[in-house]
């Protein structure tokens, strides 16, 4: 099964999936900048913290699209989308945070696209 011939719904999923995943780095990483000590109180602080919610309900989210996205696709094919998180989030991070991209960044995420073509082609 080739890649380019699938379902729009199909499609949602397998680059939704990798935003979605994305989206809740930028949420850990958002709530890193809060996080208390490794303590009790620090703890149940973390376990309170909006951030940290919105971010693990992402991630519940993605995975419930994801178990349903496999269900029309194999995983060999499925899974080499979910090397897109690792375009996606530092582009968000750039927008998001104000975190630098670079050429490496450029031209590893071009590898990646690449990778992406010729595993599903």
């Amino acid at each position: 099964m080739m890649a380019f011939n699938l379902a729009p719904a199909v499609w949602f999923g397998l680059i939704f999936t990798p935003i979605l995943i994305s989206t809740g780095q930028i949420l850990f990483k958002l709530t890193s900048a809060r996080t208390g000590g490794f303590d009790f109180q620090g703890l149940t602080a973390l376990v309170a913290n909006p951030t940290l919610l919105a971010a693990l309900a992402l991630y519940g989210l993605g995975t419930i699209i994801w178990i349903f996205t496999l269900r029309s696709v194999p995983l060999t094919l499925a899974y080499s989308f979910m090397a897109l998180t690792f375009c996606f989030v530092p582009l968000f991070a750039a927008l998001f945070l104000g975190e630098a991209l670079t050429i490496r960044y450029a031209a590893g995420a071009a590898l990646i696209i690449g990778g992406m073509i010729v595993i599903n082609s």
